[in-house]
């Protein structure tokens, strides 16, 4: 266990001219070309920090209301991390070599339904998906297709599964033994949250008991294994798209987090072994002022769980890590050129909350995939932002401000109450299996929907500022992409050692049998070529399939 940073685990605040003189003094020292920057065009020199948070802490300082490093993005920008996935595996790759050379700083990976949920492209479920909204990944050769050319022990590679998330991870690390790569190397996170698929989302495959063990299974192995991988980022973006006010986003994301934890503990793990590697993932919305008030809350409120609930003694585990992706569910189909504004206010919001990592959705998303012309154009949002608007060259700008203090506090406070509500109802399983959560997001989705309806709350180009107008470029995947993949799929089926994938195969279903760890039995599966949808299909077999409450 890591000795605690701060004596006897109990972290001071200190004054903004302590910290000044002590923590960014050293902090500089990271980047000294960048400190002639720090003036506005009128030669006015920037102080690194204003103001004070209304709990007394600074920057890199607990609880991390303004932010998880002292310098934030003076040292460092955050990782520009589009998420991309269509077609084929070719073709997402094509796209990852495009945003990368278009200095894009990380890899984000969309999978298509059938992967998500389990199912190989050339099911029965799966062949009038292939490729639509994300990669097809059957195998390891699918998975090497994907990362060809690229240096995975220099990039970081984020990958948007849950469900699938220990099959997805064992074929990236097939492909890394492959080229000889350590697994000590891999840097990246994989969403590995189950829990918000079965409140908000609904791509699921195994009941919640065994879909938390795949969980806390591969964060144990991870731990050992690949040490620098985030192996969950608990999302609250899904629950936000599916209607949710602020506050809940902020609840149920952090009281499944709590979920986690426990179950990683009742596993066997020591708090300080896997809560620095635990990372979140939120949504960004229009109102700038709730949204940054979000993640500053976020921050103070899971360093005081994890510092105070679950005993963490190690500073990085009380630091919530988030990335961010701007709200695709505020996007509208009607005058789409209006996203990139509304994209541009959400992009915003996230970086003033502190955000390590940020996702920017392109203007057509309302319609169709992204054009190679708007994912790009979506990047060059968060390069401006960057490189061009000054909000880099101060920590959390906003802290101190009576208006974002006040509305920190009062998320707070709602989010605690709601958690409250959880824990009376039995834990978020509980609530999830009662359809209670459910209810509360659909309820908030409704209210959102009536405010649209009757104009209350104004939509430009949809409720209000309406125009006739012709109808933008669309991107669909191609034919002749599904087809190949569904040519690749048959001759992995025809090439490969039949005895031996069957036999790799019994081991993993064996195992789910018992408690041994299930990624070294499903890693050597995926190394034998063995399929998601093979997989999944003996996972089923012992654990069963998830049927949702019926909710009212």
């Amino acid at each position: 266990m890591t000795s605690p940073t701060h004596s006897e685990g109990a972290p001071r605040a200190r004054g903004r001219d302590a910290w000044l003189q002590d923590t960014w003094a050293k902090s500089l020292k990271k980047s000294p070309e960048r400190q002639a920057r720090f003036t506005t065009p009128s030669g006015i020199e920037l102080a690194p920090c204003y103001g004070d948070a209304a709990d007394g802490g600074m920057p890199g300082e607990y609880p991390y209301t303004r932010g998880v490093r002292p310098t934030m993005y003076r040292a460092q920008f955050w990782t520009m991390r589009q998420y991309a996935g269509f077609g084929s595996a070719r073709d997402t790759n094509v796209r990852f070599k495009m945003l990368l050379a278009s200095g894009q700083t990380g890899l984000s990976t969309a999978f298509d339904l059938p992967t998500q949920i389990g199912h190989d492209s050339d099911s029965g479920l799966g062949k009038s998906e292939v490729g639509r909204v994300g990669v097809p990944i059957n195998s390891v050769e699918d998975m090497e297709r994907l990362l060809a050319d690229l240096p995975l022990d220099e990039v970081s590679t984020s990958m948007t599964i849950n469900a699938t998330a220990t099959i997805l991870l064992a074929n990236y690390c097939a492909v890394a033994k492959r080229r000889g790569v350590p697994l000590s190397k891999l840097r990246g996170t994989v969403q590995n949250d189950i829990l918000k698929e079965y409140a908000a989302r609904g791509n699921y495959r195994f009941p919640a008991g065994p879909s938390m063990r795949l969980t806390t299974d591969l964060m144990a192995w991870c731990a050992q294994e690949v040490p620098q991988w985030n192996t969950i980022s608990i999302s609250g973006y899904h629950i936000r798209e599916a209607g949710s006010s602020a506050a809940q986003e902020l609840a149920f994301t952090l009281g499944h987090g709590r979920a986690y934890a426990r179950a990683a503990i009742e596993a066997g793990l020591a708090v300080d072994e896997f809560a620095p590697r635990l990372s979140f993932f939120f949504n960004a919305h229009n109102h700038l002022f709730e949204e940054v008030a979000k993640f500053r809350a976020a921050r103070r409120m899971w360093a005081r769980i994890m510092r105070e609930e679950f005993g963490a003694r190690d500073d990085k585990s009380w630091m919530l890590r988030f990335h961010t992706q701007t709200a695709g569910s505020m996007l509208t189909s009607q005058q789409p050129d209006a996203n990139v504004v509304r994209v541009t206010v959400q992009a915003l919001a996230a970086i003033l909350g502190g955000t390590q990592s940020l996702h920017t959705n392109s203007m057509d998303e309302a319609l169709s995939l992204p054009t190679e012309r708007s994912a790009r154009l979506a990047l060059r949002t968060q390069q401006v932002l960057a490189y061009e608007s000054g909000v880099t060259d101060v920590v959390d700008p906003l802290g101190g401000a009576p208006l974002v203090e006040a509305l920190t506090d009062e998320l707070e406070s709602r989010a605690q109450a709601l958690m409250a509500e959880v824990d009376r109802r039995g834990g978020p399983v509980a609530a999830i299996e009662q359809g209670w959560t459910q209810r509360e997001i659909h309820r908030s989705a409704m209210e959102w929907t009536r405010g649209v309806e009757d104009a209350s709350r104004v939509v430009v180009g949809v409720n209000k500022f309406q125009v006739e107008e012709g109808r933008p470029e669309i991107f669909r995947p191609s034919d002749e992409s599904r087809a190949q993949v569904l040519k690749d799929l048959a001759e992995l089926r025809r090439t490969r050692d039949a005895a031996a994938v069957e036999s790799a195969l019994r081991v993993v279903e064996e195992t789910a049998r018992g408690r041994t760890n299930l990624m070294p039995a499903i890693l050597a599966a995926v190394e034998a070529r063995a399929t998601t949808g093979e997989l999944c299909a003996k996972l089923e077999r012992v654990f069963g399939r998830y049927r949702p409450p019926e909710v009212l």
